[in-house]
C-alpha cells in the first residue's frame, strides 16, 4: 500500500512540472517559453520510463570465494546483476545486508589483547558499491569479507537503489540471496604438561608422557632384538635354559570428558566465550593426539552429549556443534550440570571450560571430584575481570584437589597455551 501511494505521488509531481511549463507557455507564448516546454519533454518521458521500469525483475546472484573457511579468514563475494531491458540508468547503489552474526571481527589471537574490553571487537559492516550502468545489461560488484568471526553465518539479501540525475525520482529493492558461510573456530597450539593415564590392573592414576610402563609385571615370553638387558627374568632363564624377559602391561589411556559451559549469565563476556570454544576444540584435537578418548558434554540452551565410543563422524559433529554454540538458557549452569553428571559413567577424567565461577559451580566441582579420577577446570577470563569472590572460589577448590588453570590475556595470546593437569 504504501508502495503504490509513493508510485502514485511521484507520477502526480512529474505530471504536474509537465503540465506548470505547458500552461506557462500557453499563457506566456513566445519562443522561449515553448523551447522550454520542448526541452523538458524528453525529460519527462526519461523520468515517466524509469518510474515504470521494474527493478524487481532483476536476476541479482552471489558468488563467495570460499563457504568453509576458519574464524579470522577473508572470503572473496562476487555480487553479480542481470537486467533483460537494458534502460539506461544514471547510477545504482548495491549494499549487501548483512546478519548480526558479522558484525564482529576475529583478528585470531590479537583479538585476546582486548580480552577486557570484548565491544572493541564489534563492527558496523557496510559494504556499498556505486556503478553507472548506462546501457549495460550485466554489472559485477566485487567485495571482501575480512576477518569473519566464528559461526554459521547467513547472507539473506542485496539492496540496489537507483534514480535519476536531479533526485526526483528514486527506486529500491531489496532481493533476497541466500548464502551460506561456515566459520570453523581456530585450533590453539596447545600443550598438556602431564598426560593422565591408568593401567588396566589396578586403580591407581598415574601421569606420564609414557607410552609404556615398566614397573607392573603381566607375564614373561622369550627375549627378542629390542628389548632392554634389565627385562631379562633370570629365574626364568635358568628354569628354560632360554632367555626370558619380564613382559609389561601397555598403558591404557584415560578417558576424558569435556565440558563446556555455554550458558548465559548477565556479565558474560562474550570475547572469553569465544576463547572457551578454541580452547576446547584444541583439547579435543590434544588429547586424541595421545589416543585417548574424549567425549563433550556442552550445556547451554540445549544439552548435547557426545559419548566417549569410537564414531568416525564424531569428531566432524562436535566440530559443526562448536562452530554453532552461543551462550543461551535461562536456567543456571551448576543446575544443568548436577543433572547431568549424574548420567555420565564414573572413573573418567573431567575437564570443564567456563567463563564463570561461583559458589554454585564449585559445589557441582567437589561432588564431580568425588566420582572422578580427576576435575580439571579451565577458567577462562580477562585478568581485571575476575573478582575478589572467583579467586577465593579457586583456592578453595584447589585445596580440595580439584586442578584450576586461569588462563586470562597473558595465555591466551601465546603461541601454545600450557594446560596443567597436576
Amino acid at each position: 500500500m504504501n508502495g503504490t501511494m509513493r508510485f502514485i505521488g511521484k507520477l502526480v509531481f512529474i505530471v504536474f512540472l509537465l503540465l506548470l511549463l505547458f500552461s506557462f507557455a500557453m499563457f506566456q507564448g513566445g519562443f522561449v517559453s515553448w523551447f522550454l516546454f520542448f526541452s523538458y519533454l524528453p525529460i519527462f518521458l526519461y523520468h515517466l520510463g524509469l518510474l515504470l521500469y521494474p527493478i524487481k525483475k532483476w536476476e541479482v546472484t552471489r558468488n563467495l570465494s570460499r563457504h568453509v573457511i576458519r574464524a579470522g579468514d577473508s572470503i572473496t563475494v562476487v555480487v553479480r546483476v542481470t537486467r533483460e531491458v537494458p534502460f539506461p540508468l544514471y547510477y545504482c547503489i548495491c549494499e549487501e545486508v548483512f546478519p548480526d552474526t558479522l558484525k564482529k571481527v576475529d583478528n585470531r589471537k590479537e583479538k585476546y589483547y582486548h580480552l577486557d574490553q570484548p565491544d572493541k571487537l564489534q563492527v558496523n559492516r557496510m559494504i556499498k558499491k556505486v556503478v553507472f550502468p548506462g546501457f549495460r545489461k550485466e554489472m559485477e560488484l566485487p567485495y571482501r569479507i575480512e576477518q569473519v568471526p566464528r559461526g554459521e553465518h547467513q547472507l539473506q539479501a542485496v539492496r540496489i537503489k537507483t534514480g535519476d540525475v536531479f533526485g526526483f525520482i528514486k527506486k529500491e529493492h531489496v532481493f533476497h540471496v541466500a548464502d551460506q558461510l561456515v566459520a570453523y573456530p581456530n585450533e590453539s597450539k596447545l600443550h598438556i604438561s602431564e598426560r593422565v593415564s591408568s593401567f588396566e590392573q589396578g586403580s591407581v592414576s598415574s601421569y606420564t608422557l609414557n607410552l609404556k610402563n615398566t614397573n607392573v609385571a603381566t607375564g614373561i615370553r622369550e627375549y627378542m632384538p629390542g628389548d632392554k638387558f634389565s627385562w631379562i627374568d633370570w629365574k626364568q632363564t635358568a628354569k628354560k635354559n632360554n632367555v626370558m624377559t619380564k613382559e609389561f602391561e601397555q598403558e591404557k589411556s584415560t578417558d576424558t570428558i569435556l565440558i563446556l559451559d555455554c550458558c548465559y549469565y548477565v556479565g558474560i563476556n562474550p570475547l572469553a566465550f569465544e576463547a572457551a570454544i578454541e580452547v576446547t576444540i584444541s583439547l579435543m584435537e590434544a588429547i586424541q593426539k595421545q589416543a585417548s578418548q574424549v567425549g563433550l558434554l556442552s550445556v547451554g540452551e540445549e544439552t548435547v552429549y557426545y559419548p566417549l565410543h569410537h564414531d568416525p563422524t564424531k569428531k566432524e559433529r562436535m566440530r559443526q556443534h562448536l562452530t554453532r554454540v552461543q551462550p543461551g538458557g535461562n536456567r543456571p549452569f551448576a543446575l544443568k550440570l548436577k543433572e547431568e553428571v549424574r548420567k555420565l559413567s564414573s572413573g573418567n577424567i573431567i575437564m570443564m571450560i567456563t567463563t564463570n565461577m561461583d559458589g554454585a559451580i564449585k559445589e557441582s566441582l567437589q561432588q564431580m571430584k568425588q566420582r572422578s579420577k580427576s576435575v580439571i577446570v579451565l577458567f577462562i577470563q580477562a585478568k581485571a575481570l575476575i573478582s575478589q569472590q572467583e579467586h577465593t572460589i579457586i583456592q578453595q577448590l584447589q585445596m580440595d584437589g580439584v586442578i584450576v588453570n586461569i588462563l586470562s590475556e597473558q595465555q591466551l595470546v601465546q603461541n601454545t597455551i600450557e594446560v596443567n593437569v597436576r
